[in-house]
């Protein structure tokens, strides 16, 4: 990129709303000739040894355009932070490839995108949306739920390229949040949400009903916001 001489990534998955690292400008944009496939496993973040996440990772497709952002990489910092996040815990490679702004404001540049391949040790391979849903619904790890995962990142599709459609993305998406109904699941706790509590007043009188006495507290404000409230 002409105004810059920093190193760029190409964040396409949980980069795009939760980067976990200072980085220079954003842009928002596209690469060409990858597709955007929830077949990486993961069990450091999104999963457990044994019990893996469903992530995404690119794989090479022609004729297919995959929608993110690009950072500005300032620093050695960002990028040893990446490193170890995608490759040695994610089991992710390092491409090159060539980035579009959304807007064309911009001539395309380089930008660095982390892969995961077949060899990788965490690949999980092709599967249905609803399976992979499935997979998505049961799994967590130490950076929270899986399902905060993919409903994230297609909200961030859907309110930042509202026109852009990602159909692997949102037939997961879909499948997910019917599981997550049909289960009666607190859509809230898996997203990571805290339900805030409010004190309750104190007791005088004998009567109290035991339904009013727990008013204020965790159980009873996660009752009435979802339906069910459970730690998967």
């Amino acid at each position: 990129m002409e105004e810059s001489t920093n190193l760029w990534v190409f964040g396409y998955g949980s980069l795009v709303w939760k980067p976990g690292f200072q980085h220079g400008k954003l842009l928002v944009g596209y690469v060409n000739g990858f597709a955007r496939r929830f077949w990486q496993g993961n069990e450091t973040h999104r999963g457990t040894p044994g019990k893996p996440g469903r992530v995404a990772t690119l794989i090479e497709e022609a004729k297919t355009t995959t929608y993110g952002v690009a950072m500005e990489l300032k620093g050695e910092e960002a990028l040893d932070y990446l490193n170890n996040r995608e490759m040695t815990l994610g089991g992710y490679i390092q491409k090159i490839t060539m980035f579009h702004t959304a807007d064309d404001k911009h001539p395309p540049f380089p930008v660095l995108v982390f892969v995961a391949t077949s060899k990788s040790s965490f690949w999980l391979g092709p599967a249905d949306p609803h399976v992979i849903a499935e997979q998505v619904v049961t799994s967590s790890g130490p950076s929270g739920h899986n399902v905060e995962y993919a409903l994230r990142l297609a909200e961030w599709m859907h309110s930042t390229l509202p026109s852009v459609h990602d159909d692997h993305l949102f037939s997961i998406e879909v499948h997910v949040r019917l599981k997550v109904k049909e289960r009666n699941l607190c859509l809230k706790t898996l997203m990571g949400e805290k339900e805030e509590v409010v004190e309750s007043m104190p007791v005088h009188h004998s009567h109290t009903s035991p339904h009013a006495a727990r008013r204020g507290t965790f159980t009873y404000t996660c009752e009435n916001k979802c339906m069910k409230c459970i730690k998967l």
